[in-house]
């Protein structure tokens, strides 16, 4: 599941709360640990209120995140510490924990008073957010911590008991886009995916090409001697990479495809004519 949130929102939000740390000004963190069903707050959501009114991110809309809001701008206005869970079902015919919302479902939100040793994880997790650098963030009674480049799964909740939890999850982007050739597809493609939270790399072995130099919207460009490379470069692949192969013409492509083949990739895809695209994976497959 990578339904969190994008990493530029993830960098705003958790922008206020260092700015906010900084300052000494009191912030509560509203972050949605688990999910279920047809919660408008997916896992990862989050926001943060500061005392002086300010507000960053979202926790799923709606009643609900109002009457969280203004639970915390209260908590905040009487300098209470929090720390607790709580359990929103977005049905109205339940006897407890009602959201007011009626989309069926259900979310789990933690309410967490900002402490002034949370400034070393957060100064940590703003500057992997600006560096495009995946990290680890890790949520608990105890208080949160992060780490640069700790490798498992996007997200883990595991509650022993009302007291006994720890939510980690893989922050930064999750999703990366190769972009194998970059031409004029290239650099249109680039520009629509970039609003999609990828982390876009763009491959190509013409360092004077012109749409290269302009695409503004890749993470990465890459130049390389020849396609044959590209294996050492993309890595052992996975179900959070995405390869598109564009190149200027069919013997690049084949080039480029007889490497990648053999890979795993959530996609692969292959731009061309009918008639191409048939040829080539009829040579494959012979």
């Amino acid at each position: 599941m990578t339904s969190n949130m994008s990493p530029h929102k993830q960098l705003v939000t958790w922008g206020l709360a260092l700015s906010s740390l900084r300052k000494g000004v009191a912030a509560l963190l509203l972050y949605v640990l688990e999910s279920k069903g047809s919660s408008p707050g997916r896992q990862g959501f989050f926001m943060v209120v500061n005392a002086e009114g300010e507000m960053k991110g979202s926790i799923g809309g709606g009643i609900m995140e109002h009457k969280f809001t203004e639970m915390a701008k209260e908590q905040l206005r009487q300098g209470e510490d929090v720390l607790y869970v709580r359990r929103q079902v977005h049905d109205k015919e339940v006897a407890k924990d009602q959201s007011g919302m009626i989309c069926s479902g259900e979310q789990s939100i933690l309410l967490y008073s900002f402490r002034a040793e949370d400034v070393v994880a957060v100064v940590a997790l703003v500057h992997s957010l600006e560096q495009f650098r995946p990290g680890r963030l890790w949520l608990s009674p105890s208080g949160m911590d992060f780490s640069f480049d700790v490798p498992g799964d996007d997200f883990a909740f595991v509650k022993r008991s009302g007291e006994d939890w720890e939510y980690v999850e893989k922050t930064g982007y999750k999703d990366s886009l190769f972009i194998v050739g970059a031409g004029h597809c290239a650099l249109a493609f680039s520009r629509l995916m970039r609003t999609m939270d990828f982390y876009i790399s763009v491959f190509d072995h013409r360092p004077e090409l012109e749409t290269l130099i302009r695409n503004e919207f890749a993470h990465e460009k890459v130049l390389i001697g020849d396609y044959a490379e590209l294996g050492g470069l993309i890595g052992a692949g996975g179900r959070h990479h995405y390869v598109v192969v564009m190149t200027q013409g069919y013997r690049t492509d084949d080039s480029a495809m007889r490497v990648l083949l053999p890979m795993e990739f959530r996609y692969l895809g292959l731009l061309g004519s009918k008639a191409k695209v048939s040829k080539m994976m009829a040579g494959y497959r012979a």
